[in-house]
């Protein structure tokens, strides 16, 4: 299936989510693209590290510009500052060709759904 066309399996799932399912959806995403990038760079294929870093980069974003700052400000501001660092890592990846702030960044991007997961269950 190409990018063009649309799963059905994933639109249904997508549009009948919960928020919390949604966001949860968005960091398995992030790290899904960041362990392709991983293994891309690992290989020196550059555009294909490129291609998957860049839609970690989307979803990163998307965590960001959705935090609802009214409802928790502090917490908002500190998880905004933590996705700007996971942003930087994954754009010095991209930059550098290297696999090291990949890393981190998935490393960081685990803890915060494991972190979410334990949220969700409560």
């Amino acid at each position: 299936m190409s990018q063009g066309q649309t799963n059905p399996y994933l639109r249904t799932k997508i549009l009948t989510a919960s928020p919390q399912e949604l966001r949860l959806m968005l960091y398995e995403g992030a790290l899904r693209f960041c362990h392709q990038a991983k293994e891309s760079l690992q290989r020196k294929d550059f555009e294909a590290s490129y291609n998957s870093l860049t839609r970690a980069q989307r979803i990163v974003l998307e965590l960001s510009t959705s935090l609802n700052h009214q409802v928790a400000p502090e917490l908002c501001s500190r998880l905004s500052a933590l996705y700007t660092y996971i942003y930087r890592r994954l754009v010095d990846a991209n930059v550098q060709r290297e696999h090291g702030p990949v890393d981190e960044a998935i490393e960081l991007l685990r803890y915060e759904k494991e972190t979410w997961e334990l949220l969700m269950r409560s």
